[in-house]
């Protein structure tokens, strides 16, 4: 993907993901089981597993329909991750020590009252290694220091769009007119979002205010999806953005235009005017216009170089990439 970066380019090549073991995903969700209920909670390590395939397994595995089954997110299958699902068994016991799946390791069962809601987690706590780097090291760690102070783009990478773009062309096909599955149209719909989203982050770092609170901005409270207009030129709202306590947005389109100030309801138009043939698709489909934070900031973040590898251990809010973090230091062969 062809988006601009925050500063000077990457200092770094490397390689990501050789093994499973280098790409290592804590799930970070508010609450534990509760101990009653008709759900079991099961926590699962998986390797090299699809998250939605897993869903679709332990339903088979228990005898109920896959909308039983409730998880916070998908996982990046080329990894390890260790998440959280819930199994609505009401009235049953199972023996989940018979659960037998291929790259899959259940840690944990225990009862729980409720379904675990798509976008409940807090976050992901991320453990990489970047094999192979080459590159300036000095000029690294300026960049990595910039990363820990000033955050990242908020982009989505490239498992957004699927293998080559698959999931935008499904959009397409999807406004023409084809009929798609569930979880196709909802790839498929947030593919187009998360395309119209890019383009205006990336003007918005082109012109050097992604982390800056402008006249006329609708601005985000931090781990939050809650967002509010400015219409003047706040010193105090500059500060609280220069803290990280508030972000500026940029648009997950939907059938309403968003109430932003003149200039840069213009930028956004412009940088995505390419893409309006999705826009108008998403507008037929009602979705609710929403906004999406145009900077990430890594809680924690650390790192280490040994042997030819980069160490990073950070915390993410949900819906952001560790590939966006990743990006701005070292290009990244997968």
């Amino acid at each position: 993907m062809n988006l601009p970066f925050a500063g000077e380019p990457p200092a770094l090549t490397g390689v990501l993901k050789s093994t499973p073991e280098d790409f290592v995903v804590d799930e970070l969700l508010p609450y534990g089981p509760d101990g009653t209920g008709e759900h079991d909670w099961l926590m699962v390590e998986k390797r090299g597993v699809n998250t939605a395939w897993l869903a679709g397994q332990l339903a088979r595995f228990a005898g109920v329909r896959e909308v039983a089954v409730g998880y916070a997110g998908s996982k990046d299958r080329q990894g390890v991750t260790r998440q959280a699902f819930t199994v609505q068994l009401p009235g049953r016991k199972l023996d989940w020590s018979e659960l037998r799946i291929d790259g899959v390791r259940l840690l944990e069962v225990q009862r729980h009252s409720r379904k675990i809601q798509r976008g409940s987690n807090d976050g992901n706590r991320f453990a990489i290694v970047l094999r192979e780097i080459k590159g300036d090291i000095d000029v690294a760690q300026k960049q990595l220091s910039a990363l820990a102070l000033r955050g990242a783009p908020n982009y989505f990478t490239e498992q957004r769009f699927g293998i080559d773009g698959a999931n935008l062309a499904r959009a397409r096909a999807l406004f023409a007119g084809r009929r798609l599955d569930r979880n196709q149209r909802s790839f498929a719909l947030s593919a187009a979002r998360s395309a119209i989203f890019n383009a205006v982050l990336a003007a918005r770092v082109v012109d050097g205010t992604w982390d800056q609170i402008v006249p006329g901005e609708l601005a985000m409270l931090d781990k939050s999806r809650a967002w509010f207009k400015t219409d003047i030129d706040d010193v105090a709202l500059a500060d609280r953005c220069a803290r990280g306590e508030i972000h500026p947005t940029g648009p997950l389109w939907g059938d309403k235009p968003a109430p932003l100030g003149e200039r840069l309801a213009q930028l956004e138009d412009e940088s995505s005017r390419e893409l309006d043939d999705l826009k108008r698709g998403l507008e037929k489909e009602r979705l609710d216009t929403t906004r999406r934070a145009l900077r990430v900031l890594a809680s924690d973040l650390s790192w280490s170089f040994d042997a030819g590898a980069l160490h990073l251990n950070f915390a993410l809010p949900a819906g952001a990439y560790a590939t966006a973090l990743i990006r701005q230091v070292c290009r990244a062969e997968l």
